[in-house]
């Protein structure tokens, strides 16, 4: 019903990750489609169930971006006036492309939970159906979609692995997986930051989890979907949680490794794979599913250096030298000796106690890897007897 409206994404195999894992991985590739995300596939399907009056009247809906985004756009292609609630925290570049798309977009509300009792509300008074992004039936059938797909790409699946956030995504994609091949295990991945999914199984029903500022922002849902959580509960295998650390790790092994832009919610699968969190499909053929590629520029670059950071790859550290002509010098050949690059230096003399003829200096630097960084730090030790090495004790 929906096939002519929607990409049918590739899935394909990531050899070197597949190395790097010792795992069979295929990348089930959503941030493709049009959009940029999964939710084209539920948004389409349940704006083509609508009645025709209320195709005339409209859709509500409250989103951080990737179903405002989805929504807005088959309801143009549809002719279904959509308005969508935008809580503040949502990235600005999908607030911008969700109002390139036709829609009439509000920002308000600290969270999506608040965001969702404007739409709410809106609904009420101006009649428009409210779409929930991820517990309406119909938005978790047509997710399942990605489902049917994935299996006909790939033979002899052994583990599929989806992120979760309000839980319709892996709803309606273990429904349809399940029914046919009983056998694949489904993995849910939550940010720990809000992990509503797993606090619901904790307690037997959804319950509210208060939400904390997260690279995986679409993943940022206080309260799992009801129906989402009733009709995956008995379907999900396991579910784990992942760290922002490794989030942005992630993100950045997905640029450096597939040349594959994806958010952090559509990362946070192959995060708990890159941190070890699944050894018990080693050997086996996993699908991860890379759910969105909406990021704006400025988070992906400072998503980059946490993730260089997180590597080792990007340090940062103080160091006391001579304040005689040459003393800088001498630091920038050491490091240079050494194949690091200097990426960014400041000077501090007013509160240095030792040496007046001292400076002390702080660096940023990036090497090749966590080694290469010892071994610079081992070169600086050797030359200079004041050293503060990393993160934790270096204040620029």
């Amino acid at each position: 019903m929906i096939k002519s409206g929607i990409q049918r994404t590739p899935c394909t195999k990531s050899l070197g990750l597949s190395k790097i894992t010792g795992m069979e991985i295929f990348f089930k590739k959503e941030f493709l489609q049009i959009t940029g995300s999964f939710k084209e596939r539920g948004a389409r399907y349940t704006l083509m169930m609508l009645s025709p009056e209320q195709k005339k009247r409209g859709v509500v809906a409250a989103s951080a971006g990737n179903h405002a985004l989805a929504l807005a756009y088959h309801g143009t292609d549809l002719g279904v006036p959509v308005t969508v609630v935008m809580p503040i925290s949502a990235p600005l570049m999908k607030v911008e492309s969700c109002k390139g798309q036709g829609a009439t977009v509000i920002v308000k509300g600290a969270h999506l939970g608040e965001a969702k009792e404007i739409a709410l509300k809106l609904g009420k008074e101006n009649g428009y159906q409210y779409i929930n992004g991820y517990d309406h039936p119909h938005i978790i059938a047509g997710q399942g979609t990605m489902g049917l797909e994935l299996v006909e790409q790939v033979t002899d699946i052994d583990a599929v692995l989806i992120p979760v956030g309000g839980g319709g995504l892996i709803a309606g994609t273990a429904l349809a997986i399940k029914s046919l091949y009983p056998n694949i295990q489904i993995i849910g991945v939550e940010a720990e930051s809000c992990s509503s999914f797993s606090a619901a199984q904790d307690a037997d029903h959804p319950i509210y989890t208060s939400p904390s500022s997260t690279l995986a922002d679409g993943l940022s849902v206080p309260m799992v979907g009801i129906n989402a959580f009733a009709t995956a509960r008995g379907l999900v295998n396991k579910m784990v949680t992942i760290s922002e650390h490794w989030i942005a790790i992630t993100i950045l092994r997905l640029v450096e490794m597939e040349k594959a832009v994806v958010e952090g919610a559509g990362a946070a699968a192959l995060a708990a794979v890159l941190a070890g969190q699944l050894p018990e499909l080693q050997g086996k053929r996993v699908i991860i599913a890379l759910t969105g590629g909406n990021i704006d520029t400025t988070i992906l670059g400072r998503c980059l250096d946490r993730g260089l950071a997180a590597d080792g790859r990007l340090v940062r550290f103080g160091v006391t030298v001579s304040d005689r002509p040459g003393g800088i010098a001498e630091l920038t050949k050491l490091l240079a000796s050494m194949g690091a690059s200097l990426k960014d230096i400041f000077h501090e003399r007013a509160w240095l106690k030792s040496d007046i003829f001292s400076v002390h200096v702080k660096c940023v630097i990036e090497t090749k890897d966590r080694d290469h960084a010892d071994k610079v730090y081992q070169a600086l030790c050797a030359r200079y007897s004041h050293i503060i090495w990393g993160p934790s004790q270096v204040d620029l």
